[in-house]
């Protein structure tokens, strides 16, 4: 679909990639991956034709249709969300009107008999005939369900764009590609401005696209899951790996061991024949010796190595003092703007060691919550803290509370403590911050880099309850598995709204779900999660009911024998309905233990959830014997 040839794209300070040549084919799932700064959005941005490559060239396969989502999006907002849709089809369009004009032409015509009337009715038949071939009729019906799949609802996409903030614009532009049809998706980051559940629409949506995609994401678990392929831009090259992104770093870690043992190898031989130069230039009998030794040093390609070193760093957030048996307590919580009422009689008490994961849709209320719980907002109800708790927050804006003026190393140097003073350095590395970077100031800072500051002060600030919103948005995938360790062995309580699932993944024991103005209390997986509320978006077949009812017998023996199949369905029926109800009884007094479970103890209470689990998993089973028994007592009818 796509060639590259020699492609090459230099800087003032240097090429950020030359000599490129690959081949894009049609069903790849590309995951382009690179430190920040190595030219990812830029390989991207010569493929689209949005710039030109410094030299060498891009074919492509005639009237290929690229769809392209950078992360500088400039859009139209006056049109209503449906509208910048329905009207970004030109074709369709074009086509649409012309079948409405060609309509009315003959309604008021008379001269049926003519040639001209004649030759509307074949233009007619044609523009239907390609309208149905690019499935015009449906063109509404997926823009809907597009819209849907990434979190607008049926009355939010009858506003205007303008209403709506950046990060839903975005959406807006993705749906707009994606609607269109592409036989190549481009993706500059594309999860940024998703929830979990879109993200995990948007994963589903990718696997069956019908054509090539490439994409830029720190979301390991998303290129895990979409791709098959993954090139790395890396010492101004690019390397190919036919693999996704977890297996690709297994094989890059073996091969960067390899080439850091033959350049310390090189380097020792470097260092030999220099000091062989060294010895022998001065004298006249080895001069032409050491001439020829000054020559194979200039043949000698010198080995680079990408290093990858903060993958091995260990950093755990500092324990200040061990709060009381509870940290938090809300009663009859809510919040409402105006005529919005985002959740009401919120009441929960949150237990020492508890790890909580806040998710749901955006617009939901997440930050909002974490606001009333850190009292920077008013609400209703009452929030209360308990003993000796000493909160560490980390808000989507944190970056903008500190000190302009001091570099990034005084801004975490004044407040770390204890052993990790050590290695301020390797901290600041682990967040991107590297040699000079450490004596910038934080004024000169771009957004991304003050949010990674703020977090790696944060990681350094003692507490025993840390409530974080979005840490993850501008790490990258090894930052983000940095914090993960470091929150995976955190001794206090923490609270974390994220839309990343692989950070999510094996981290929390609670979700809180903020939905239809509730809080709701989870204590299953992520993963589970997710299933359960994707489940509106999949399709399900319709049971036929009457499937069976032709195939029956009218005699006596098959009447006897329907007879008995029916009366045993019924008895199973009933059964598991009894056994459904001494379940859910069950379970009712485990979610009592739980909502008082002391999280400090943890052989207690992972028996305690383990149980719940292995109890609500037998009553998922028995749900679904339920639904099956009585659909094939429908079908009996």
């Amino acid at each position: 679909m796509i060639n590259l040839e020699k492609l090459g794209y230099h800087l003032p300070q240097g090429y950020l990639f030359s000599d490129v040549s690959l081949q894009i084919n049609k069903n790849d799932r590309i995951g382009l991956v690179g430190k920040n700064g190595a030219g990812k959005s830029t390989l991207l941005r010569i493929i689209s034709r949005k710039i030109e490559p410094s030299e060498g060239f891009v074919h492509k396969q005639k009237e290929l249709k690229i769809g392209y989502l950078s992360q500088d999006i400039k859009l139209d907002t006056k049109p209503t969300v449906f509208d910048f849709l329905f009207n970004s089809n030109k074709e369709l369009n074009k086509l649409q009107n012309r079948i409405e004009e060609i309509n009315t032409q003959l309604v008021e015509r008379t001269d049926y008999e003519s040639e001209s009337y004649l030759g509307l009715l074949d233009e007619l038949n044609e523009c239907n005939h390609k309208f149905q071939l690019l499935e015009g009729n449906q063109w509404e019906e997926r823009i809907v369900e597009t819209l849907k799949g990434l979190g607008f609802n049926e009355d939010n996409i009858k506003n205007p764009l303008s209403t709506f903030s950046g990060g839903w614009q975005m959406r807006a532009e993705l749906a707009r590609i994606l609607v269109n049809d592409p036989n190549v998706l481009l993706l500059d980051e594309p999860t940024n401005h998703l929830d979990i559940i879109s993200i995990s629409w948007l994963e589903n949506y990718l696997k069956t696209f019908n054509g090539a995609v490439i994409i830029i994401s720190h979301d390991r678990l998303f290129l895990d899951n979409v791709t098959n392929r993954t090139l790395e831009i890396s010492q101004q090259r690019i390397l190919d790996f036919p693999y996704a992104y977890t297996k690709y770093k297994e094989l890059r870690a073996e091969e960067l061991e390899r080439l850091q043992s033959a350049k310390k190898q090189q380097d020792k031989d470097i260092k030999q024949t220099q000091e062989l130069i060294n010895k022998f230039r001065a004298k006249k009998n080895k001069a032409a010796f050491a001439q020829s030794l000054i020559k194979k040093l200039e043949r000698t390609e010198r080995i680079e190595v990408d290093s990858d070193f903060i993958q091995s760093m260990n950093i755990r957030f500092p324990l200040s003092v061990q709060p009381g048996k509870w940290v938090l307590e809300m009663e009859d919580v809510g919040k409402s703007y105006d005529d919005l009422e985002l959740f009401e009689h919120v009441n929960i008490t949150v237990g020492r060691g508890e790890k909580i994961a806040l998710l749901g849709a955006n617009g939901t209320g997440k930050s909002t919550l974490i606001k009333c719980v850190m009292e920077h907002i008013e609400h209703e109800g009452r929030i209360k803290y308990g003993h000796n708790v000493n909160i560490a927050y980390f808000a989507q804006d944190q970056s903008e509370t500190m000190d302009a003026s001091k570099t990034v190393y005084e801004t975490v140097d004044e407040i770390a403590e204890g052993e990790i003073r050590k290695n301020l350095r390797s901290v600041l590395g682990a967040f991107l911050f590297q040699g000079e970077d450490v004596d910038k100031r934080v004024n000169v800072l771009s957004g991304g880099e003050r949010t990674r500051l703020a977090l790696c002060k944060l990681l350094l600030s003692p507490s025993n309850f840390l409530i974080l919103d979005e840490p993850t948005n501008h790490l990258d995938i090894q930052s983000k598995e940095i914090l993960k360790n470091a929150l995976i062995n955190y001794e206090g309580t923490f609270i974390v709204v994220s839309h990343d699932r692989e950070f999510l993944d094996g981290l929390t024991n609670r979700i809180w779900d903020i939905e239809d103005k509730q809080l709701k209390i989870h204590h299953f997986s992520v993963k589970e999660y997710l299933s359960r509320k994707l489940t509106p978006f999949i399709q399900k077949k319709p049971v036929d009911l009457n499937k069976k009812s032709s195939a029956k017998g009218t005699d006596f023996d098959q009447r006897k024998k329907d007879k008995q199949h029916r009366s045993k369905l019924e008895n199973d029926i009933r059964k598991t309905e009894n056994a459904i109800e001494k379940l859910e009884e069950k379970l009712s007094v485990y979610e009592s233990k739980i909502a008082d479970l002391d999280y400090s103890n943890e052989e207690e209470s992972t028996k305690l959830l383990a149980d719940y689990e292995s109890d609500k998993k037998e009553l998922d089973q028995l749900n679904s014997r339920w639904e099956g028994l009585t659909e094939e007592l429908l079908s009996l009818d």
